[in-house]
Order: structure tokens, then sequence, then C-alpha cells
């Protein structure tokens, strides 16, 4: 059949595959859409009221759906991402999972500056004086390059990232380890800032975990305004999120970097660092020193003359008597204490600055301490328990037991009326053991004691160095009756109160019969005591 049509006529457009192409059709008026055409009705009764209105601001913005609305309005800006060691990282992939982050460039510097005094150490005077100083500078410099690169690999091949409810650290190269912490059991995150961190403007995040065997992913180093970022986040995910730390008084943040807004808790308590040199003054150690200093310059003027052996070991006798006082005072410099909604923000050290927050519902203990030489200026020191810390630290100071290193008797009361709402420092009862007891305990007999307040049990101790310790009912894991032989001789026992901390307190040398009324109520207490907490 031959085509009729117009040769010069445009044909229709066909887009079957091997079709000639051919111009598009020509585009008519719009025509309205057929009958059945568009979105299916809304049954009867279906949406708003007659009359409704949405509120002024409520609903689209004018001219949506129209030519108008690809005008460029004044829509906000999307939220920047999460920054990143070197600014803002990238965004998150489809399934969620954030991009692998670095430390700072700085860290592999700051631990190669470390692995150079060990080095040094290590090759030591005699090595000098062997190979002379060509070599020893040698010795010195390929050490040194060798620990700069180990250090460059190793912070090359780390990285951390955030995986649902889960902070993901990858380190190692030829051994590669990777860590899954699940943030469900974070405790805390704590701020740390070592003398090289200060000098550099880092600082060090330090993750507790409850059950752990020590401080876990140590991310050392990162910026202040990231660290403080970084920790927010992980609290948050773990459903602690804290009032927003302010950023470290005196370092900048870096450009495009947010930094978070000044804390907004109460400031409780400062301590006078005076007052923390005179405290540490008042210990048995600052009144040794001058005896031992006397009694090495006697020897030294009757015998003339002293051996390197014998000035080495007294010079080590002595750094060994004034190092506590010394580290005391290194590790409480300008303490401070802040309350935020359900923490205590602790804020110490010189050389090492430390920002610990402690949760006031994993706290298990108080323990207020008067030394012997402090108590004639009435001052006191408080320490505390926290559940979910790891007891066998190697170093005590990542434990936050600090809750005031020296304070006057008010300023005690204060603090552990913020720490056990309703409990009162001055007013706390307490039973001396019976007359009997006294052939255990001839000199301490009068100032120890124990008693039921309402809201704790109340264990004192010591002679020289008095002690008062407070257990939250609610804390009381277990009630153990224990007596040795004495004690079964002369009709005694004792009652401990054993919390998760591991620490506790104990009624030491009651009547057997007191005993075991005294355990059955603090049983009966702590069930009472729980099952409140849970209805709360």
């Amino acid at each position: 059949m031959s085509d009729r049509s117009d040769p010069g006529a445009p044909r229709p457009h066909d887009d079957r595959p091997g079709a000639a192409p051919g111009p598009p059709p020509p585009v008519g008026p719009e025509q309205p859409p057929g009958p059945g055409y568009g979105p299916p009705a809304a049954p009867p009764g279906y949406g708003p009221p007659p009359g409704y209105a949405p509120p002024p601001g409520y609903g689209p913005p004018p001219g949506y759906g129209t030519a108008a609305d690809a005008t460029p309005g004044p829509w906000p800006a999307p939220a920047p991402p999460y920054p990143g060691p070197w600014g803002p990282a990238a965004a998150p992939s489809a399934d969620g999972e954030e991009p692998r982050q670095r430390l700072h460039p700085l860290s592999p510097a700051l631990h190669g500056a470390k692995s150079l005094v060990v080095v040094i150490a290590g090759l030591s005077w005699s090595t000098l004086s062997r190979v002379g100083f060509g070599w020893f500078a040698l010795l010195v410099t390929v050490f040194v390059l060798g620990a700069t690169v180990l250090s460059v690999v190793s912070w090359w091949n780390t990285g951390y990232h955030l995986v649902g409810r889960e902070l993901r650290v990858y380190e190692g190269l030829l051994w590669r380890r990777t860590r899954a912490i699940p943030l469900e059991r974070l405790q805390a995150v704590e701020v740390v800032r070592p003398l090289l961190a200060q000098l550099t403007g880092l600082a060090e995040l330090r993750l507790e975990v409850v059950g752990g065997g020590k401080t876990e992913a140590p991310l050392a180093y990162l910026s202040v305004a990231e660290a403080t970022v970084l920790r927010q986040r992980l609290l948050a995910v773990a459903g602690r999120a804290p009032t927003p730390a302010a950023t470290e008084p005196g370092v900048p943040a870096a450009s495009g970097t947010p930094v978070a807004p000044a804390p907004a808790g109460r400031r409780l308590h400062v301590v006078r660092n005076q007052d923390l040199l005179v405290s540490q003054l008042l210990t048995p150690q600052a009144f040794l020193l001058p005896v031992g200093v006397v009694f090495v310059g006697a020897q030294f003027l009757s015998e003339g003359s002293w051996s390197f052996i014998a000035v080495a070991s007294t010079l080590t006798a002595m750094a060994g008597v004034v190092l506590q006082p010394v580290r005391r005072v290194l590790d409480d410099w300008s303490f401070r204490l802040d309350r935020d909604d359900g923490t205590l923000r602790v804020h110490n050290g010189l050389l090492e600055t430390r920002v610990q927050t402690v949760p006031l519902h994993r706290v298990q203990t108080v323990r207020a301490t008067w030394p012997l030489l402090w108590r004639m200026k009435g001052w006191l020191r408080l320490r505390l328990e926290v559940a979910g810390y790891s007891a066998g630290e190697p170093d005590d100071r990542n434990r936050p037991d600090r809750l005031l290193p020296v304070g006057d008797a008010g300023t005690g009361a204060m603090v552990v009326a913020e720490v056990l709402p309703g409990v009162r420092l001055d007013e706390l009862p307490g039973t001396p053991p019976p007359s009997r007891a006294r052939w255990l305990r001839p000199l301490s007999r009068k100032v120890v004691g124990a008693g039921l307040d309402e809201r704790v049990f109340v264990a004192r101790s010591g002679l020289l160095t008095r002690q008062l310790t407070l257990v939250p009912y609610a804390r009381i894991q277990s009630v153990r009756v224990t007596q040795g032989p004495a004690q079964r001789l002369l009709r005694l026992a004792t009652v401990h109160a054993d919390t998760a901390g591991g620490a506790g307190a104990a009624a030491v040398d009651r009547d057997l019969a007191d005993a075991w009324e005294l355990a059955a109520e603090l049983t009966e207490r702590s069930r009472a005591a729980r099952r409140a907490d849970h209805r709360r």
C-alpha cells in the first residue's frame, strides 16, 4: 500500500529500537485530563472541617508548585557534617556508616617525643663514653628516625568511626586489630591533656566502659574542639548526653570547627591552691623531711665525705618521701567541681589537665577523711567510689575518686548533700561497739561505730586518721556477717555492706545479736531503696 501522505510532512516520532530518528511531536496547547485521570477522590468526611485554615507560617511557601517555585528563596542551609581531623568529613554512606576518621596529624610527633626520651635513657652515659660522641649521635639519630617512621605508619593505619551504636577503632599494620565498643555500656568519656598536648593545643579522649578491665580506646590525639564535640556525640548516642562543655580556655578552635557553648551547670566549689599547698605540708612526709635532712647532714659532717652510692641512695630516699605530696599538688591543682543534671564534672591538674564526668546514679560510696594534722584547721578530704570504673587501673589518676581534695566542714557538708540528697554530714547517727570489744580495740573502741540514717548506712573508723563511710541503701549488693576466733569468744561479729565498686563499709565488732539484726535491717532497706529507684 502506498503512502498517500505528503512526503514533505514530518513523520511522527518513533522511539522503537532501530527506528529512524525523527523530530519530536509538536507541542500544542495543554489538554484537560480526561475522565478518571488523576488521584481518586477522597471519601466523604475526609479532610479538614469546613472553615479550617492553617496557622500562619504553616504549610508550603507561597507559589509552591508553580513557576515561581523555581526562583531561589531564603531557604536555610543544610547542617554542616561532623568535623573531621582536617575539616568537614564526608557525608555518611547510604547504610548510615560514617567514613573512617584519622587522628590529628601531630599525633606521630607527640608519640615520637615519648619514644625519644626512652631511647636516650636506654643508650645511657656509658654508651657515650665507649663509642664516642660521633657514633653516639649517629645511634640517637637512627633510633629517632626509626621511632618517627613507626609512629607515622601507626598513625596512618589508626582510625575510628561510628557504626550504629558502636565506636570502632582500627589500628595496626602487620597485625590488624579492630575494637568495637558498644556505646550502651559507655560510662563516661574523659578529656585529658598531658603537658605536650597542652603545648600543641591537642587533647586525648579516654573511654570508661562498664565492666572494662582498663580505660578503653584512648584516642590520642585530637584537637580540643574536635575532642569536645566527639565526646558529646558519644554520650548522646549512649543516652547520657551532658550539658555541652566549653572549649578549654586559652586554646583557640581550629578554623571551620564548631565550638561548643559554655557550660550551663552550677559551680559548686573551687579549691584554693594555697589551701592545697598547706594541706600537703601538714602531712607526715613533710614533717619527716627536715628530720631526714638533719640526719643526713649530721652523718656527712661526722664522716667528712660520702661515697657516690651513699649520696645517690640518700637522694633517692628523699625523692620518694616528697614524691607523693608533690604528685597530689600537681594532680589537684586548680580543682573545681561543677554540677549538671545528674552528673558532676571535675576539672583538675597542672601538668596534665583532666575533665572527668561522674554520673551520680553510679556513686557507690562517699568517704570523708580527717587526717590528724588537718583537724586543727577543721579540714577534711572527700573521696567516692564509682561503679563501672576499672578498679585495677594501673594509673589511679584515671579513676574519678576525687570529690574534694581539701575543704572545711561547711564545704564538705554542701558537697555531700549534692551527691547524696538529704544527707547531712554533721547529723549522722553512730553507736560504738559494746564495752567488751575493748579487748580487741583498746584505743579505738570509742571512735569506731555504725548507724542507720534514713538514706545511707554509716560506718566510722580510724584513730589518728578519722574516716566516715556513707553507703546509699540502693547501692548495697550484698550483706555479710563474719566472725573471727577472738570475736567468737567475745560474742562479737562484723557486718559488711558490699557494693558494686568493691569498697563498701563495715560495722566492726558488734554484739552478735545486734549484728544479725543490723544485717536483716540493711537487707530490707536495700531492697526497698532499689524498688523505689525502679519506680522512678
